[in-house]
């Protein structure tokens, strides 16, 4: 593991800071920018220096009850308006989006910390949300049709389900709220987000983006605050709301799904993972080196979907842990600014101590660390990137989310073996399998539990794609055809047949 060289930020200060000037800092309730009712606010941290970059409006839930005043206000006229509407402000935004690229990418990687390079790379991701939503609005289609015995016709159509809570994650700020709101708006539904507390400048930009598109007041409403319960609480007490989506933990999500239960209303939850990186023995290991990089590295690790157990048949485990190990090591760990920065900061002090006493325990119980295993010595929150092997199979790291630059290698002998030690888990959202025999990759697919297979590649996230898990990884999907569906409700309309006699 190496350190960027210090002092070569490819970001002058002044441009930082004219940048975060930029950034609305209040509540957006009812197309307004305003302060919250007690006036409180919370700040937003740098953790690659620690340092404070803004300061918000920390909305109360009085703000949370007007944010949906707001939304419940307009949500019968917003549904009445034409999809093809609807269409163009989401292709605005992408076409705004797109041209402040630069913009958001620098604003993620000061409140997130990931590399720029990384950071632009979710704005292409985030943006395409944007996009593909606008094209889906116009294609949401019903049906017509005749009911076998012939009496009576079946008009099937599809009703927007009604104001919604979004409550995002700090991992991707933009991605995860373009992700929710722009299938919303393709459907016709108001909205109240909650970004994270601990990256909300991301969502805040974009709220504004959303209002310069042409969406209009109300519709979308930002109440960014310290406060999750604070906001959920009494809006999941409120029978207006009709909807909730969450990307977050899964013990979170329980919470809310049960609060949720109380109006019965509908819930998309996008909840943790535990994703296995299967390597086989006939499988090219220079690729799936490749892939286990991009799958494991991906946002430092802290990504639902990263690989976090790599189980590598005993044959080929050797020659695929130096080969990681070495690609591991080779890492430039620093500032996301900086032009070397190939790893940038966990999130926040906590983090980094839970993923290091993950790698303590593993490693008392028996686990190498080839490389890295430590902190790294100075200001901010950033962990060497590791590859632990000889991992036993009962060790804590296998069985909960890393959620930092770590590789936990295990080895399996058979594919039967591959698959049991794959669905050892309570989670069940990405997965990753490399071999070059496809019929295998059928076989491990048809019987590994999990929403999501990727079959040597370790990046599969696509706005075109259904997105989300089984078993305790949630329910529901978001991008691809299935995630306008999410924000929809079917209606049946029985008509007599004209025609019957």
């Amino acid at each position: 593991m190496t350190l960027a060289p210090a002092h070569t930020s490819a970001i002058s200060p002044e441009r930082e800071a004219s940048l975060l000037a930029s950034v609305p800092t209040g509540l957006l309730i009812n197309g307004q920018w305003r302060d919250a009712s007690d006036g409180g606010t919370f700040d937003v941290h740098d953790p690659a220096t620690g340092k404070v970059l803004a300061t918000l409006a920390s909305a109360t839930s009085d703000d949370a009850v007007a944010a949906l005043d707001a939304a419940d206000a307009v949500q019968a006229s917003w549904a009445r308006t034409a999809p093809r509407v609807r269409a163009e402000i989401l292709r605005r935004a992408f076409d705004l989006v797109t041209a402040r690229a630069e913009d958001f990418a620098l604003l993620m990687t000061l409140e997130m910390g990931k590399p720029l390079a990384e950071a632009r790379g979710e704005v292409a991701y985030g943006a395409e949300f944007l996009r593909w939503f606008s094209e889906e609005a116009v294609r949401d289609y019903g049906r017509y049709f005749t009911t076998p015995e012939g009496k009576n016709k079946i008009l099937v159509q599809h009703k927007p389900v009604g104001p919604c809570l979004l409550i995002t994650p700090w991992n991707f700020p933009l991605a995860m709220a373009t992700r929710k709101v722009a299938p919303a708006v393709a459907a016709g539904c108001t909205m109240v987000l909650k970004p994270a507390k601990l990256t909300p400048l991301t969502a805040q930009l974009f709220a504004q983006t959303m209002l310069e598109a042409g969406l209009p007041a109300g519709v979308l409403n930002v109440v960014s605050s310290s406060s999750a319960s604070g906001i959920s609480g009494p809006l999941l007490k409120d029978s207006r709301l009709r909807k909730v989506s969450f990307t977050g933990s899964t013990p979170v999500g329980k919470r809310l799904m049960a609060a949720a239960a109380h109006y019965v209303l509908r819930t998309s939850m996008e909840l943790g993972g535990n994703a296995p990186f299967i390597v086989f023995e006939d499988a090219d290991l220079d690729a799936a080196v490749d892939g286990a990089l991009a799958a494991k590295m991906r946002n430092m690790g802290e990504a639902c979907t990263a690989a976090n157990r790599f189980l590598v048949q005993e044959s080929v485990a050797q020659e695929f842990t130096r080969k990681l190990a070495a690609a591991m090591g080779a890492l430039n760990t620093g500032c996301g600014t900086e032009t070397a920065t190939q790893v940038g900061p966990l999130i926040d002090a906590g983090a980094r101590d839970d993923v290091h006493a993950l790698v303590s325990a593993a490693v008392d119980a028996g686990a190498v660390a080839i490389t890295g295993g430590a902190p790294v010595d100075g200001p901010g929150y950033f962990y060497q990137p590791t590859v632990l092997a000889d991992v036993p199979n009962d060790a804590a790291i296998l069985g909960q989310e890393i959620f930092g630059p770590v590789a936990p290698v295990t080895t399996f002998a058979t594919e039967e073996d591959a698959i049991r030690l794959a669905n050892n888990s309570e989670y069940g959202l990405a997965s990753y399998v490399y071999s070059r025999d496809f019929n295998r990759l059928l076989r491990v697919a048809e019987q590994i539990e999990f929403g999501m297979v990727g079959f040597n590649a370790g990046v599969i996230s696509n706005a075109a794609a259904p997105f989300g898990g089984v078993k305790q990884s949630g329910l529901g999907r978001e991008g691809g055809s299935e995630g306008i569906a999410e924000y929809t409700t079917t209606q049946y309309i029985g008509i007599a047949d004209p025609y019957a006699g």
